[in-house]
């Protein structure tokens, strides 16, 4: 290849590096733009007032729920995962099965 080729394609490459940089730049600053014009102030509309619904006032109402969601049922006592000794004796099942064993191997050697 000689000197003048050579010139001519770094030229060429040049030249297309330089259009696809200006086509990057004019394609962000056209999102820019669409970002910017989209952002516009926009402002919330409120709901309307609540109406009751037409003869509420001749329905009966509903009967009052507890106000305390949080509060825990007492009708069934908590049960433990694993019943203690005296119940396992008088023949409760564990809920849970047995943890599986620890699995060894054997020691490692030191080298030398």
């Amino acid at each position: 290849m000689t000197t003048i080729d050579k010139g001519r394609g770094l030229k060429r490459d040049l030249v297309l590096a330089g259009l696809l940089i200006a086509a990057g730049v004019a394609i962000s600053g056209l999102a820019l733009t669409q970002v910017d014009s989209g952002g516009r102030l926009q402002i919330a509309q409120a709901t309307h007032p609540l109406q009751s619904t037409p003869g509420a006032e001749t329905k009966p109402t509903a009967p009052d729920a507890p106000r305390d969601s949080s509060a825990r049922p007492q009708d069934v006592a908590p049960q433990p995962a694993r019943p203690d000794s005296d119940a396992v004796d008088s023949g409760a099942r564990p809920a849970l099965p047995p943890a599986p064993a620890e699995k060894k191997g054997e020691p490692i050697q030191p080298k030398g």
